[in-house]
């Protein structure tokens, strides 16, 4: 049976077994810098996540259960000046303005507010992360000037008026028109049937004033695409809606109802020329269009690319939210005690299951690559965003891993919230424990700022653009020995020569079999080999279709559109798992290395078990090595059973983040409690004796 000691100084913990401990043989334990590790998961931006989480502690920006939607919207609303006054929400702003040009550093502090309320953190995201940054990043210095002191300090509340009922992720279709009228000098913002009403815009059922609306912008008789426009939507001492102006509350969700989501429509609604945000695409007064990027492409890309802070925000919420949820789950999983079957007096306590730990521990390794990976996203938008490296590949690299790691990130931390939920049991679903509260609320995260289908998607056709690009320029002898050498490795994979070769090097060993697959290199090998060869594969399908027609081009693609979507996920896990290595490289404490080396070993292999199926199918590993892959799994989760607290504690989330009841010790004491009255009870005679014991004695006797 395995407990936590106490750490002889300060309150971090020693993992070791009671038994060594008793024997003097702790030191053959490795053990955890707790302190050491918490400073590396907080990375770069290391004082603003720590600020940011004092602030997030604070019982003013907590959720309460229970509460109306209305209710709830409003003191919602009152914290996002509660914001504003501890300086909360300026970081990425101009320092002309009062800001501090941090734009990793707003990140970093912004994702820290889910702990307190994702309804929070959500409605700050919409008033500076996406109203105020289209102002920012789409506007000019005339337009910064007019609307972003406003903005920041809340004297203006505003929506970002993209999505359509009609077109969420296709922004490029959407159907609201603003055009211009030369005689007037105005663009003219129109929604021309149903579908083009503006949905799911958080602050248009109550609160905004005004919104940044993405239109196509119609001049002199040519749709130049989506632009961004600046329009006043209602009276700021009514707070009813300016003429032309209509709309609908979306009502109560399934999540952050802490925030107003509602329907923007508009019906010939005039607008000055300078509400144009014209950073990339302007107008002047006779009408005529200009840009400084030429390609329409390229531009409509570039507007959107200035946006891709939400999906790195969200990207990182959500690894924040996992944290709390492992936080609590494992810290009750050491307390809990249920069935008796190592002793006829002592309950397990669940983590010594070995299904508990596996539930728990892959979901804890896989959050750990996850924070790893969002670190490396934050540094390269910081790096974008600064002026640091803003090259268009930079700006397409950013865009592209945002895309590969959003969609991992959230769709992982609905499965973690369940999973740790379930692992609960009746307690996990108590509201006041925030497992199901936190699901519901980030249930939306896996389809807004970019459905995650969708953006596998675009990372799938970046990948086939990359493998396309490799050989577009080489002569034919190159080619000829590439395909000879992908012809040799495809005759050895699918003939088994592979698997027997495999099969002689570890020689039957079971031993053998798992040192090969908890190397480094071997899991590295076999991750990237998945990417390639199905980016190859893909590729070699749709080749030639650029000549066929867009209708039998498209029928070709969609074909094929599973294998991408595949790809693409396989390759965000790759880079995860890569994140994953190159902060084990940073670890300087030998017993913090082995442990996170066996932590980010257990997430390697079960991605290699998650898709074993495959490897065998495709040569890559033999059976002898593949059945290795879940036993040296498990013998994973025994060594890191002993430090599992340390490694959720390192996450640095304390009871007022947590905020879970069972997280809180009340279990261990009612287990106490329970153990000392039957351990009395045996003490003093007083225990009945159990039927079954008595019926072996009966038994035994009539033997003897």
């Amino acid at each position: 049976m395995t407990e936590l000691v106490d750490r002889p100084a300060g309150n971090r913990r020693r993992p070791t077994t009671v038994a060594a401990a008793a024997s003097g043989a702790a030191s053959a334990q490795p053990a955890v810098d707790v302190d050491a590790l918490g400073e590396q998961l907080l990375g770069k931006w290391a004082a603003v996540r720590l600020q940011a989480r004092n602030l997030a502690a604070s019982p003013e920006l907590h959720k309460i259960e229970g509460l109306t939607h209305t209710e709830h919207r409003a003191r919602v609303f009152g914290q996002l000046q509660y914001l504003v006054e501890n300086e909360a929400v300026h970081r990425a702003f101009p320092e002309s303005l009062g800001g501090s040009d941090d734009h990793g550093g707003n990140i970093a502090g912004f994702e820290e507010l889910v702990v307190a309320d994702p309804s929070l953190q959500i409605k700050a995201g919409v008033q500076w992360g996406l109203f105020g940054s289209a102002v920012m990043h789409l506007g000019t210095a005339e337009h910064h000037a007019r609307w972003l002191p406003g903005i920041m300090n809340l004297e203006i509340p505003g929506c970002f008026a993209m999505t359509e009922t009609g077109h969420g992720s296709d922004v490029a279709s959407i159907a609201t028109t603003a055009t211009y009228d030369p005689s007037t000098d105005e663009f003219v913002v129109h929604t021309p049937f149903r579908a083009a009403w503006k949905d799911y815009i958080g602050n248009a059922a109550t609160d905004g004033l005004g919104a940044v609306v993405f239109a196509q912008l119609v001049t002199r008789g040519v749709n130049h695409g989506v632009h961004a426009f600046y329009v006043d939507l209602r009276d700021p001492a009514t707070k009813e809606f300016l003429p032309g102006i209509g709309g609908e509350d979306d009502g109560v969700k399934g999540g952050l109802n802490g925030i107003d989501n509602g329907r923007l429509h508009f019906t010939n609604v005039r607008i000055p020329r300078t509400n144009l945000l014209n950073r990339y695409g302007d107008v002047d007064a006779d009408g005529r269009y200009s840009s400084p990027i030429a390609s329409p492409g390229r531009r409509f890309f570039t507007m959107l690319g200035t946006l891709v802070q939400g999906r790195v925000s969200l990207d990182g919420a959500a690894v924040a939210a996992s944290k709390v949820a492992l936080k609590a789950a494992i810290q009750y999983a050491t307390e809990r005690r249920q069935f008796n079957a190592s002793s006829h007096t002592e309950e397990e306590v669940l983590l010594d299951y070995q299904r508990h730990q596996k539930r728990l521990f892959t979901r804890l390794a896989t959050t750990y690559a996850a924070s790893f990976a969002h670190e490396q996203l934050l540094e390269k938008f910081d790096d974008v965003f600064s002026g640091a490296h803003d090259t268009d590949e930079d700006r397409q690299d950013l865009e592209t891993l945002a895309a590969a790691l959003k969609p991992l990130s959230t769709w992982h931390a609905l499965d973690t919230l369940q999973e740790c939920r379930e692992a609960c049991g009746g307690a996990g679903f108590l509201i006041e424990n925030r497992f199901a509260s936190l699901r519901a609320d980030l249930d939306v995260y896996a389809t807004f700022e970019g459905d995650n289908t969708v953006l596998l998607q675009l990372v799938a056709k970046r990948l086939l653009a990359d493998y396309a690009k490799e050989f577009r320029s080489v002569d034919f002898g190159v080619l000829a020995r590439y395909v000879v050498g992908q012809a040799t490795g495809a005759a050895i994979h699918r003939t088994g020569l592979r698997q027997v070769a495999q099969f002689v090097a570890d020689t039957g060993s079971v031993q053998k079999a798992a040192i090969a697959l908890r190397d480094e290199e071997s899991q590295r090998a076999l991750l990237t080999d998945r990417v390639q060869t199905m980016v190859a594969e893909a590729a070699t399908a749709l080749k030639g279709t650029g000549r066929l027609s867009q209708e039998k081009g498209a029928a070709l693609f969609n074909r094929h559109q599973n294998e991408l979507i595949d790809a693409a996920q396989a390759h965000a896990e790759l880079l995860q798992w890569e994140a994953f290595t190159d902060a084990l490289r940073a670890v300087t404490d030998p017993g913090t290395k082995q442990v996170l080396t066996w932590l980010r070993d257990l997430f390697g292999l079960s991605l290699i078990e998650k898709n074993l199926s495959w490897y065998l199918m495709n040569g890559r590993l033999s059976m002898q090595r593949g059945r290795t892959v879940g036993e040296y799994i498990n013998r994973l989760l025994v060594k890191l059973r002993p430090h599992a607290v340390d490694l959720v504690d390192a996450f640095g989330y304390g009871e007022q983040h947590v905020r879970a009841t069972i997280a809180t010790g009340a279990e261990k004491k009612r287990q106490d409690e329970a153990r000392a009255y039957f351990r009395s009870q045996r003490a003093n005679g007083q225990a009945p004796v159990d039927e079954k014991v008595l019926i072996a004695r009966t038994v035994a006797g009539k033997r003897n």
